[in-house]
């Protein structure tokens, strides 16, 4: 078992507190120096070198294990991916699962000479069609799930050898922003793993799932009676079977003669396909991205290091917040120039800063905040603090701030 202390979490800014938030809900506090945030996204070989470098800087030479932030392991699975640390001295190791069906979504891994605990990889495959995916499970192959197990010294001697602009990029400097601003974007397998002759699998046959699409969601929750999954909302369902339904408390989701659907139903966004389709949804995200839609980077609830706020209306030039302050934290001491503030108690005790004067509101109780006005709010209690917040103006995007002072050190 590994400690909090020896867990590092690669990811960026935009998502820096929503991982804090989620550690804190776990029960855990991670060390600042164990979250690393990418300037920006390079894929997977440079996030994987960047955690890296910060492991042997912290512990010296290590075996370190390396997971998407999504995946599901039962224990059994775990203790296999634990047995192969000898093996991790002389290969660079990826983890091979027994396919239990022809899956497109994956690539394929073709094991060879076998090492004992695992085997030399004899080739990695690409993400198949239908036919070809039945083909390769006939060979014997796995599915390429994306986790490793590799030693620092092993995997910067490989690195060195097959990705030297990778390698020589991290060691010219010890500006991260400068760093990245020089690295290729570039893959794990392609950098290196399809590469190096010293890669071997080590093939889980224990409970796995990557949560990669609305399908894998499905295939993990519990089913009722007619083998749908329902998430979150009141359902009236007639002769519909095999679905997936996920919607907001209070909300009735009525569906007739309906198969093997996916329902997504949130605040902000709607998703309605066929549960074989549901990998398509990166398409969408694609397209967001492109648009510059923020909602792509923006959830409906936002973490922060102060707390988290979850949007409940918005408009061009209206949004309205549920705030939550955590006990003893204060946001920064800020100004806005394009809209005025409306705060009102719901729960605990509010500390306001509203230009220049300070006073304490309790629950019911309001203040208003013009625009252009220094103004700070934080809770001086043991418990968390609520507030309603309607923001009014002529602009109330998330970029309308500016930061006099700030605990966190966010600019």
């Amino acid at each position: 078992m590994s400690d909090i202390s020896e867990i590092f979490v690669v990811t960026n800014a935009s998502q820096k507190f929503f991982v804090i938030g989620q550690i804190e809900e776990l029960g855990y506090e991670l060390p600042a120096e164990n979250l690393l945030l990418e300037p920006v996204g390079k894929n997977t070989l440079p996030a994987i070198c960047y955690g890296m470098r910060a492991i042997t800087e912290k512990f010296g030479r290590s075996v370190v294990g390396i997971f998407s932030s999504d995946h599901i392991l039962d224990t059994k699975a775990m203790e296999t991916i634990a047995s192969a640390e000898g093996l991790a001295s002389e290969y660079l190791i990826t983890f091979g699962i027994s396919p239990t069906s022809p899956n497109t979504g994956y690539g394929y891994i073709k094991p060879g000479e076998s090492l004992g605990v695992g085997y030399k990889v004899s080739e990695f495959k690409e993400k198949p069609d239908v036919e070809v995916a039945e083909k390769y499970i006939k060979e014997g192959c796995l599915w390429n799930s994306g986790m490793f197990l590799f030693d620092t010294e092993v995997f910067f001697h490989e690195l060195k050898s097959h990705a030297p602009e990778v390698s020589d990029t991290f060691e010219s400097s010890d500006d991260i922003q400068e760093i990245y601003g020089k690295l290729p974007s570039i893959s794990i397998d392609y950098g290196i793993m399809e590469i190096s002759d010293k890669v071997a699998t080590v093939k889980i046959d224990d409970h796995w799932n990557d949560l990669g699409n609305f399908n894998s969601i499905y295939n993990e929750f519990d089913k009722d009676e007619n083998s749908n999954v329902i998430y979150n909302c009141d359902d009236m369902l007639v002769n519909s079977t095999g679905n997936l339904i996920h919607s907001r408390p209070k909300k009735i989701v009525s569906m007739i003669d309906v198969k093997d659907m996916v329902v997504v139903d949130t605040p902000d966004a709607l998703l309605v396909c066929p549960r074989e389709s549901s990998q398509k949804v990166k398409d969408v995200v694609s397209a967001l991205k492109e648009e510059d839609d923020e909602r792509v980077q923006l959830h409906q609830t936002v973490y922060r290091p102060w707390g988290s706020y979850t949007i409940l209306e918005n408009s061009e030039r209206h949004k309205i917040k549920n705030i939550i302050v955590l006990p003893h934290k204060k946001l920064s001491l800020q100004m806005h120039h394009h809209r005025s503030e409306h705060w009102v108690v719901v729960e605990g005790m509010a500390c306001v800063e509203n230009d220049g004067e300070r006073y304490f509101l309790r629950q019911g109780e309001s203040t208003f905040i013009k625009a252009g006005v220094r103004h700070r709010l934080s809770n001086p209690g043991k418990l968390p603090l609520e507030i309603i917040e309607v923001q009014l103006g002529e602009y109330v995007g998330e970029d309308d701030i500016v930061r006099f002072d700030d605990e966190y050190g966010r600019e």
